[in-house]
């Protein structure tokens, strides 16, 4: 239950609020299913899903999925490795081989680049988690089959990539297709009766904000003998910026599309800064290890981001708004709370029993199914993609950016990334080669063009 500070707002119950919020977060409009979804309105025909992307976050929306729907069997499964595709599916026949969720024989496994064209057309919706490089050609295929889909965020690591998805994202909407991005916190009650209560005014007009993914490192895959260059980059995706973009596209994305999603609109320009300062190892890629960046939104707030991977920092992941009443803090050491000018709790969110938001957008996704309704994420996951990318452009770079100049550039930093998959194998070149010491190329803020 929440602990209400002030006795002048209205009191939500923990069902009324999720009935009333989910229609404002999740993006629910109604419409008609095309004739191949329209049967699953009455609840008792079998879903059928495709997994593309059998990595840990692939198989944990997996896992989602099945639990979210007593009629939903997996049927297919797509990745390039084919250890992560039998190790994924270990995991999840351990939890539903008895089930009879699980029904995926030999022949509906599908390995390399192209398998996923095979796993998308087996399916009434498939989950697209591979990494985000590949989210753009995936997307289209699985819109131009006319499939549901749930999308891990980022959406695209490029300006090319994100038009791309929004121009997939029309088509799916003509097809009365839905479209869930992994942007958890847009399905999560903490943030929704924040964002409730700001829109209603509890803190006044938001002036400016601070958002955080400050961390220790990521992992690394030591690179093995038997690996091409291609693969040992796919392996270690989070570091190469074709692949993944930079800690602000890759996480520090949730905490920006809280501040699009509050502020209700995004950013117009970009600028800030970042390096390298102690991840410097060949082992470490191309990404940065600290980012800043100053948002402008047109009311005229700015959002200040920062994110870090380095050991032994203070570590921090939340959001701050400032407003003309008060402050809106959805976490960090002051919790999820709401206080005046002079720093009094006005309001504390204290939801220990609520469900996971990583269950609930599946819980939505097929419950939108099952309804004939239509929850359409793709139009604020593009925009929130584009200004995490927007971000890491203006780190990399050192320069000033608007953003309908960064949205429309076609500049790319690696020219030669359209892998094809008819056209791709291990010993196909990497889009980005190393020195001759291992090394790889790396953003230089003042002499690396974005645009």
């Amino acid at each position: 239950m929440n602990k209400e500070i002030s006795q002048s707002d209205h009191i939500f119950s923990r069902r009324d609020f999720v009935k009333a919020s989910s229609l404002v977060a999740g993006g629910v409009m109604a419409g008609n299913l095309p004739l191949s979804a329209s049967a699953y309105a009455g609840g008792n025909d079998t879903i059928k899903v495709a997994l593309i992307g059998c990595g840990s976050r692939g198989t944990g929306a997996a896992f989602q999925s099945l639990d979210a729907d007593d009629g939903l069997k997996l049927v297919a499964m797509a990745d390039i490795l084919e250890d992560r595709l039998n190790e994924s599916y270990t995991n999840l026949y351990d939890r539903f081989g008895s089930t009879g969720k699980l029904d995926v024989p030999d022949e509906h496994k599908f390995i390399g680049f192209d398998g996923y064209r095979e796993a998308i057309a087996l399916a009434d919706v498939v989950l697209l988690t591979t990494p985000t490089f590949f989210r753009p050609l995936h997307f289209e295929e699985a819109v131009r089959q006319g499939k549901h889909v749930f999308m891990e965020k980022p959406v695209a690591v490029d300006p090319a990539g994100v038009r791309r998805v929004m121009e997939a994202g029309k088509v799916a909407k003509q097809k009365d297709l839905n479209v869930v991005v992994g942007l958890q916190r847009r399905y999560q009650n903490r943030y929704r009766e924040l964002y409730r209560r700001l829109q209603n005014g509890e803190v006044g007009e938001v002036i400016s904000g601070q958002v955080y993914w400050n961390q220790g490192p990521f992992f690394t895959r030591p690179r093995q003998p038997e690996w091409s260059e291609l693969e040992h980059q796919i392996r270690n995706h989070f570091h190469f910026i074709w692949q993944a973009g930079d800690q602000v596209l890759d996480q520090m994305i949730h905490n920006i599309d809280v501040a699009n999603w509050f502020l209700g609109e995004h950013p117009v320009s970009a600028q800030g800064m970042g390096g390298r300062e102690v991840r410097t190892g060949i082992e470490y890629g191309q990404i940065f290890d600290h980012n800043f960046v100053e948002y402008t939104y047109p009311s005229g707030a700015v959002i200040a981001a920062q994110c870090r991977q380095i050991p032994g920092c203070f570590n921090i992941v939340t959001e701050r708004f400032n407003g003309s009443r008060g402050f809106l803090s959805t976490g960090g050491p002051e919790g999820p709370t709401i206080r005046d000018r002079q720093q009094n709790v006005r309001f504390r969110y204290e939801g220990e029993d609520d469900p996971s938001p990583y269950q609930q957008e599946h819980d939505e996704l097929y419950a939108s199914i099952r309804k004939g309704e239509i929850i359409d994420n793709t139009d604020y996951g593009s925009k929130s993609t584009m200004t995490a990318i927007m971000g890491f452009m203006a780190t990399y770079s050192g320069q000033f950016l608007e953003w309908d100049t960064a949205l429309n550039s076609d500049k790319r930093m690696y020219p030669h990334h359209d892998l094809k998959p008819e056209d791709v194998d291990w010993n196909t070149p990497a889009p980005v080669q190393p020195f001759d010491d291992g090394s790889y190329p790396v953003p230089v803020p003042g002499e690396t063009e974005v645009i």
